[in-house]
Order: structure tokens, then C-alpha cells, then sequence
């Protein structure tokens, strides 16, 4: 009929499918991106199986069914991914060691439930006795399953072909992820760094809300999303350690150092800066506490702050001077300064402290010296308060 009401059910369907729909568009984005950053492992991993194969059935190997080509070397590649070289060669001689031991064992004892047992035990305790982390003793484990399980005993006695085939699988990982297909060292920083600054930026931006409105459970929101960035931190730390040897020893990414050492100044003070910003998000929650004054300009000060490491951001991943980020940051600095004369409690001033501490940081992240940094940092005015 003409005029009438929507029926409420229609609509609420509607709406709920029109919600689904931007899911399932969201969802398909981020699985495409998902595609998009493992290209390359899956290109490694495809290239490195069918090389190992292949090398393993041509004279002078000219091995029938060499299996344990193509599974050491995506055992390597997969596993040693954006992982530094020490664990990469950890995982070669776990291989090593677990088919050498399993092979020698099953053509003396042959397979088996008890025989399983045996030889996965041994081939850890021999990983142990020549030093191997625990990397190397549990792969040395899980390539021994894979002898007893998968390649029983040669009758005729001791056949060192997958052994043979294991050593070729992880050479042909190790020449594809050092010299051929390497991954690209500044992505890997930047995976890592790039969310960290983000969320930074975000803390800083939720505390400066918290300050101006009041909100004391904005400001405790705030505290927990910034002690959840250690664990990111940690992370950060192990996957430049990588990227800087995949740059020093891939001839093909050296052109990459340059930028890269963009990303490696950044990453000490980024960890102080995480540290500085769960200081400064318990001094916001106990300003509010108190109930000490909040002076206009100290929210501003933390959205100049937030800006600065938006900007850095940005520059990291141009490869730009950061210009804008020193500038934005010298300016919160500034403002937090300012705030000083209008402060009226102790919490207050440790905010401020924080301010400014935060502000050296960015600076630091930019790849200014100490020394610089003090330059351009606005001083203190004379008085009591010795902060910053």
C-alpha cells in the first residue's frame, strides 16, 4: 500500500545483510593482504621444493624418490624465515643430525612403536652432545619421525641416500634465502616498526582526549593498550637483528642498507618510547585522580607529540629527512613547557616530565645525536621543577 511504514523486520534485515556485506569485503581485503605480504616465502618455498627435487634425481645423485629434498628445504625456508642466521644453521643440523642418527639406527634396529621411540630419543641426545640449542634438538627429533615413519630401512643395510637428499634440501634453502630470493629487509622492519608507531601515536592521542574531557577510564584504556606493546617490542628487536644480517650477507638486498639503517636507528629509542608512554599514561590516570588542574595546552602538547610519530612514520617508510616529525615533536615539547606555569600538582609535572622525555625520543628516532637533540629541546624555566 502506498505510504505505509517499512515492516521493522524487513528493515533490520537489510540492514544486517548491508552489515555482513562490509565483513565479508573487509574480511576479503585482509585475506588478499595476507596473500599479498607471504608472496615471496611461498614463491621460496615452491622454487626451493622443486630445485631440491630436482637436484636429487639428476647424475650424480640420481635418487628414485628423494623425499627428503624438497621437505629439508622447505624445513629451512619455512622455518627460517626473517629469522637470523644462527637459527637458520640450527635448523640445517637438526635436519642433518635427526635423518643421520634415524638413518643409522633403523638399519640396525629397524621400525617400529618401540624403535620410533628410541630413535627420535637418541637423535635429540646427539643434537644435545654437539651444543645444539633447542631448535636444533627438536627439528633433530622431528627429522628422525619422519626416517622411521615414512622411510623404513633399506634391506640390503645402512643407505645414507636421504641423508644425502637432506643435505641437499638445505643447501638449496639456504643458497634461495640468502642469495636467490632473500626477503627484502626494510619490508621486514617495516612490518614491525610501522604498527608500534601507529599504536604510540594512538596512546598518546587517547591520553591527550582523556586529559581534555576528564575521562579517567579513557586514560586507564590507555595504560593497557601501552603495556600490550612489549611483547611487539620484543619482536621488533629479533626481526631487525634479521633484516640487518639479511642485508649484510644477501648481495642482492645490499642496496637496501642504506634504508634500512633508517628503521635500526629507530628502534632503541621506539623501545624507550613505549616505556615513556606507560609512564605517562599512570601520571595522566593519577592527575585525573587527584584531581589537579589541567592546563589547556598540555592535551595539545600530546596531540603535537601523537603527530610527530605519525610523521616519522611516514618519513621511515619514504625513506624521507623527517623534518616534519623534529619539528612537530620540538613543538610539543614547547608546549609542554608552557603548561609548567599552569600546572598545579605534582602529577601534573610528571605528565609534563613525560612530555618532554617523549619528545627526546622522537627526536632520537629521527636520527639526531643526544647533543642535537638537547639544542633543540626548548629549556626550563628557573624554579623548582627540574623535569625533562
Amino acid at each position: 500500500m502506498p505510504g505505509a511504514p517499512e515492516n521493522p523486520s524487513s528493515q533490520r534485515r537489510e540492514e544486517a545483510l548491508e552489515v555482513l556485506a562490509q565483513r565479508s569485503k573487509e574480511s576479503a581485503g585482509t585475506r588478499l593482504r595476507r596473500v599479498r605480504l607471504t608472496a615471496l616465502p611461498i614463491v621460496q618455498s615452491a622454487l626451493g621444493a622443486a630445485l631440491a627435487w630436482w637436484l636429487a634425481t639428476i647424475p650424480p645423485i640420481d635418487h628414485a624418490q628423494p623425499f627428503f629434498a624438497p621437505i629439508s628445504a622447505l624445513i629451512v625456508l619455512g622455518g627460517g624465515l626473517g629469522q637470523r642466521l644462527p637459527r637458520v644453521l640450527e635448523l640445517v643440523g637438526g635436519v642433518a643430525v635427526g635423518v643421520l642418527v634415524g638413518d643409522l639406527l633403523v638399519s640396525w634396529i629397524g621400525g617400529g612403536v618401540v624403535q620410533l621411540a628410541l630413535v627420535v630419543a637418541l637423535a635429540m641426545i646427539a643434537a644435545l652432545l654437539i651444543d645444539g640449542g633447542p631448535l636444533i634438538v627438536t627439528q633433530a627429533g622431528a627429522s628422525a619421525v619422519l626416517v622411521v615413519a615414512l622411510a623404513p630401512a633399506d634391506p640390503t643395510g645402512l643407505n645414507l641416500d636421504r641423508f644425502v637428499d637432506a643435505l641437499i634440501g638445505c643447501g638449496v634453502g639456504l643458497v634461495i634465502s640468502i642469495l636467490l630470493l632473500p626477503l627484502n629487509p626494510v619490508s621486514a622492519a617495516r612490518r614491525q616498526i610501522d604498527p608500534l608507531l601507529t599504536t604510540v601515536a594512538e596512546v598518546l592521542e587517547s591520553a591527550a582526549h582523556a586529559l581534555a574531557e576528564r575521562d579517567r577510564a579513557a586514560a586507564t584504556e590507555a595504560l593497557e593498550r601501552a603495556r600490550e606493546t612489549q611483547t611487539d617490542v620484543d619482536a621488533m628487536h629479533s626481526a631487525l637483528e634479521g633484516a640487518n644480517e639479511v642485508a649484510r650477507i644477501a648481495p642482492v638486498r645490499w642496496q637496501k642498507r642504506g634504508h634500512l639503517a633508517a628503521y635500526l636507528d629507530v628502534a632503541t629509542p621506539l623501545d624507550y618510547m613505549t616505556r615513556n608512554t606507560r609512564v605517562l599514561c599512570r601520571h595522566v590516570i593519577s592527575l585525573l585522580q587527584r584531581d589537579e588542574p589541567v592546563p589547556r595546552v598540555l592535551p595539545q602538547s600530546l596531540r603535537a607529540l601523537a603527530g610527530a610519530v605519525r610523521l616519522l612514520r611516514i618519513d621511515l617508510e619514504r625513506g624521507d629527512e623527517p623534518r616534519e616529525a623534529r619539528v612537530s615533536a620540538v613543538e610539543a615539547a614547547r608546549m609542554a613547557t608552557e603548561a609548567l606555569d599552569h600546572t598545579g600538582g605534582f602529577a601534573g609535572q610528571v605528565v609534563i616530565a613525560q612530555v618532554r622525555s617523549l619528545a627526546v625520543d622522537v627526536l632520537l628516532s629521527t636520527g639526531l645525536s643526544r647533543d642535537e637533540v638537547q639544542e633543540l629541546l626548548p629549556g626550563l624555566p628557573e624554579g623548582p621543577v627540574t623535569y625533562g
